[in-house]
């Protein structure tokens, strides 16, 4: 993959200030019948999140299998860079707006957050063909 998503991938491997990266996974179980609604809320993010600090991999729905989980995740160099992102995002106005839209269209029913740090050497790697090998 080239160009800034994959520059947001390989940062979450390896950051510039050379500290340690994490993830916020979060698991959101939806309902199955606002799947357009999450993925207008899932859109939305994609302007706030970066611009409040978090550098965001990506929202991902149910596309086979399970019909009422999806996932978000947000990369960080440190727990106090999430807790500054969570500062600016609550007092964001376009972010509070967003968390009024899933309350009032009641699309989340349940959410997870988990953090998770990446193991050296296995994330982001290449498929490997024939001619790679």
């Amino acid at each position: 993959m080239d160009g800034p998503q994959s520059d947001i991938l390989y940062r979450v491997r390896k950051p510039e200030s050379g500290a340690m990266a994490i993830v916020c996974f979060i698991r959101y179980e939806i309902d199955p019948f606002q799947r357009d609604a999450f993925r207008q809320y899932a859109e939305q993010w994609g302007r706030i999140i970066p611009r409040c600090g978090g550098d965001l991999v990506g929202y991902f729905l149910p596309h086979e299998g399970t019909n009422d989980v999806a996932w978000g995740l947000i990369a960080f160099e440190s727990l106090a860079m999430y807790e500054a992102y969570r500062a600016r995002i609550k007092a964001d106005a376009e972010g509070r707006a967003n968390f009024a839209f899933a309350q009032s269209h009641r699309l989340i029913v349940r959410e997870e957050r988990t953090f998770v740090e990446t193991v050296e050497g296995t994330f982001r790697i290449p498929q490997q063909t024939e001619a790679t090998k």
